[in-house]
């Protein structure tokens, strides 16, 4: 490796993937999946030196194994059981499941193969190993790291006088800048004296632990598309019910907050009815407009004779202080609001950060796909699948009341 080694722990990860393993392994523990890699930047290219770099900072980061310290951490969190943490104990990453290329359009292929259990906790490592070796190697470093910092000043100073947001956490693990701008964003934050908004948490685990703060995260898409449509028994249209019947099976009512937009979030409703509505603490929004998203939640939760002041709108789809500002303004007096913030906090530099994505594929063999309520967010290998998953979405929102 030219570079020091990117990830050395495996806390280093975003927290819903804990949350999401401890299902997988007592529900789902035989599925498989294939994840792929995706540059959505049209100006990117990954050299063949950043390609090799990934590689060997892919291999340590499968050299790695939980420690005991570590598993005790994880064991205090009220909702993770025993039985997962003594998987954990004996879990190692496989260099094997990877295959790493330069076959791609942007220069870099990377696809994931094998259990849900294994490939499932991929993603995050892999996208911050990928994030850091480019901007290492395609730019002046230091001179990055730099402006990273005069901007981060800046943003804390902001949201010290000018803008008032209630809770957020920071989101920022898979597309930060590096571990130690990072790390130094999670510090000067939880260092801060806020008026009007409060740091909570963060979803990298690792940095919850050293700086003992929350660590924050529930679910993410891959488990209503891997649930929802891995199974060629299910008809895709109703995702969301399989996922939410899954989770609470796990956790009653712990750790419930639901993802509402990876098959619509007009499609999500139909199955988050009283039951899932009244067990599930809030809802998180992640594509579409926030404003108009959050008044239907509102809406929702009244039709269903919930109090929507009891109930949580986490926001984490693009967000900065100003527009956290914004929608806490109009929400805060109705609803309890929270904020996952991301990019803007761990990689905002002279240079635009990357778009990069991995998302599950495949599984069980079968296509799965997202079709979120912003265009475009999804990601499907077969075009045909999509056009099917979208006339059963069509077909149920017509026909079944």
């Amino acid at each position: 490796m030219k570079l020091n080694q990117i990830i050395t722990s495996l806390l280093e990860t975003d927290m819903y993937k804990f949350s999401m393993g401890e299902a997988i392994y007592h529900q789902f523990s035989d599925y498989k999946t294939t994840w792929t890699f995706k540059c959505r930047n049209t100006d990117v290219h990954f050299t063949a030196e950043m390609v090799q770099e990934i590689k060997e900072q892919i291999k340590a980061y499968c050299s790695l194994r939980f420690t005991e310290q570590e598993l005790d951490y994880l064991n205090r969190i009220t909702w993770i059981k025993g039985s997962y943490i003594d998987f954990l104990r004996l879990w190692q990453p496989r260099y094997e499941d990877f295959k790493i290329s330069d076959e791609a359009e942007c220069g870099l292929s990377i696809e994931t193969f094998g259990t849900w259990l294994n490939t499932s906790l991929y993603e995050i490592p892999t996208l911050a190993i990928v994030n850091e070796v480019y901007f290492r190697m395609a730019y002046d470093y230091d001179r990055l790291y730099a402006s990273f910092r005069e901007r981060l000043e800046q943003k804390i100073k902001d949201a010290s006088g000018r803008y008032e947001i209630g809770s957020f956490s920071e989101f920022g693990l898979r597309r930060r800048l590096s571990a130690e701008a990072q790390e130094l964003a999670v510090r000067k934050l939880k260092e801060a004296e806020f008026r009007g908004s409060e740091f909570v948490g963060t979803s990298n685990v690792y940095l919850a632990k050293k700086y003992n703060l929350t660590p924050v995260g529930t679910m993410a898409h891959e488990w209503i598309m891997c649930v929802g449509q891995g199974n060629h028994k299910h008809n895709p249209a109703y995702s969301n019910w399989y996922a939410l019947d899954a989770w609470v099976r796990e956790y009653g009512v712990l750790n419930g907050i639901a993802l509402t937009d990876a098959i619509t979030t007009d499609c999500f409703l139909r199955d988050f009815q009283l039951t899932y509505a009244t067990l599930f603490s809030g809802v998180r929004h992640d594509s579409g407009d926030p404003v108009e998203w959050g008044e239907k939640m509102i809406a929702h939760y009244q039709k269903l004779g919930i109090d929507p002041a009891n109930k949580t709108l986490l926001f984490s789809d693009s967000l900065d202080f100003a527009r956290a500002h914004e929608l806490y303004e109009h929400f805060r007096n109705r609803t309890k609001v929270a904020f996952g913030i991301g990019t803007y906090i761990s990689n905002d530099t002279e240079v635009p950060a990357l778009n990069i994505v991995m998302k599950t594929t495949l599984c069980n063999g079968m296509d799965v796909a997202k079709i979120s309520d912003t265009p475009g967010k999804g990601m499907c290998k077969n075009p045909d699948y999509v056009h099917y998953l979208k006339r059963c979405i069509d077909w149920r929102m017509n026909h079944d009341r």
